[in-house]
């Protein structure tokens, strides 16, 4: 797969796109930094259902590049995440991100950074967002280097209910 010069844009998860995502969230480079579990489809139908999605204030996409579906991502409200998340985050307007590609052929091409920086616009259209935070792997060397790119700073390292982080942010553009 190349990479097209089309913009990536984001359309809502709906019920339909749950076997495509189990697919991706099964897919070695994928599961590698997303839980390092590989789901079954019920688990993934159970937890990434958008009304399960919305019950925990997170928001699902898939990433369009035209009409090919190239990733997924998800944007959250950082405070009151509960289970030991983002307890210290007091403003209503930190929103929080992951995402991944779909296809590893596509790693190290700068898609990575073009999803990221698509993204961080549409949730900076919405007034009340703040800030943007996000939280690789202190080793996922690729992931922070395609943030850096996409406008985050490295802030500081952390432990997650996941593990060690490296929590990153950026500030809504003055």
């Amino acid at each position: 797969m190349t990479i097209s010069r089309s913009p990536v844009t984001f359309r809502l998860l709906t019920e339909h796109d749950l076997p495509l995502l189990h697919d991706w969230l099964n897919r070695p480079h994928i599961a590698e930094w997303w839980g390092g579990e590989r789901p079954t489809l019920a688990e993934v139908r159970a937890h990434y259902h958008p009304q399960a999605m919305a019950a925990e204030r997170v928001t699902p996409y898939i990433a369009m590049q035209g009409d090919v579906p190239i990733g997924y991502a998800q944007s959250y409200v950082a405070m009151g995440s509960g289970d030991g998340w983002w307890e210290d985050v007091t403003d209503p307007g930190v929103r929080g991100i992951d995402q991944s590609l779909a296809d590893a052929a596509l790693l190290g091409q700068g898609l990575g950074t073009q999803m990221v920086r698509a993204l961080v616009e549409r949730l900076f259209r919405d007034p009340a967002v703040t800030s943007i935070q996000t939280d690789p792997a202190p080793h996922n060397l690729r992931a922070i280097r395609c943030y850096q790119k996409a406008g985050f700073r490295a802030v500081r390292r952390i432990v997650t209910p996941d593990g060690p982080a490296l929590y990153m942010l950026q500030d809504r553009p003055a």
